[in-house]
């Protein structure tokens, strides 16, 4: 089955067969079923935006070229998915074609402390994990609440980022980097939301978004809705910057590759596909379309992704 995109990442105000009010559209909290695990969605309505970097930017790379484009709703998790959230996931007897850690339907396991003595209690955020990894939770996630998740595009997470943006929050207040973070990750939600309520969102892991990695930028891609769709393994893109990184870097519009040397120093053959032996500073944020695919189509798009 071809993967419709258009339908996967637009908006239309119908959900589930069903007529969706305007008021439908708010804040929830997401349980996942049989974990008393929860998380919280923020709306983000629709609208225009120039994606990118104006070149007075400090910090600024050439592959933020800016361009005018338009995203359509979707709600954003208010934090970066934790350990608590992926253990549920990891853990679970009753995922569909297995009920062991097989490498298929869930994560190898790990074979080193991939954690690095951070934290791994209910709030810190899971890291170390692959973009086939986040895409495979998010199957989870779908196959647990019937709502399809997924990680965001990197418009829709460009956008949501400068949509919550105040010119009274400073990176200092917001986010962990470099010269604050003590050389680790924290527990989410430590530091202060942006104006959206979404914590995190510049620094302490960066996020892996769905878009192969294009150093021309936007171009070529649609007005609405853009995403590059993969092509090849490497590189794709991780947003937001980390507590790794100099506070330039912790910018909406910086676009960050990903890299073989991510997982340099796996001493397995073949290198794990799940996991990212020099990438502890890589997490998932989860994102809902306004509008439900079909079945049909969610699973389309989950096969698109894991291969």
């Amino acid at each position: 089955m071809v993967v419709n995109y258009k339908l996967l990442f637009c908006c239309a105000y119908v959900l589930m067969g069903i007529r969706l009010k305007a008021q439908d559209f708010k804040s929830y909290d997401q349980s996942i079923p049989g974990t008393g695990l929860s998380f919280k969605m923020i709306p983000i309505a629709g609208g225009k935006f120039t994606i990118g970097s104006p070149g007075s930017e400090q910090g600024r790379d050439s592959d933020e070229n800016q361009e005018q484009r338009e995203i359509s709703a979707f709600w954003m998790a208010s934090t970066e998915v934790t350990f608590a959230e992926w253990d549920a996931y990891f853990k679970d007897s009753n995922l569909p074609q297995s009920k062991t850690i097989d490498g298929v339907t869930r994560a190898t396991p790990q074979y080193i402390d991939l954690t690095w003595g951070m934290g791994r209690d209910f709030k810190h955020p899971t890291n170390s994990m692959s973009q086939l990894a986040a895409v495979m939770y998010c199957k989870w996630l779908w196959s647990k609440t019937g709502v399809f998740y997924r990680p965001p595009t990197e418009a829709e997470w460009e956008y949501a980022c400068k949509k919550g943006q105040t010119e009274k929050s400073g990176i200092e207040v917001a986010g962990w980097f470099r010269q604050n973070a003590g050389g680790k990750y924290h527990k989410v939600a430590t530091k202060q939301p942006n104006a959206l309520g979404i914590y995190d969102m510049l620094g302490n892991l960066s996020e892996w978004t769905l878009d192969q990695y294009d150093a021309s930028g936007y171009t070529a891609l649609s007005y609405r809705d853009p995403i590059a769709a993969p092509v090849s393994k490497y590189p794709r893109v991780v947003r937001g910057g980390a507590f790794t990184d100099e506070p330039s870097q912790l910018r909406c519009a910086n676009r960050i590759p990903s890299s073989a040397n991510w997982n340099q120093r796996d001493p397995q053959i073949p290198k794990s596909k799940w996991w990212l032996t020099d990438g502890m500073f890589v997490g998932i944020r989860v994102v809902r379309p306004l509008r439900q695919p079909s079945d049909a189509e969610v699973e389309a798009f989950y096969d698109r992704y894991l291969r």
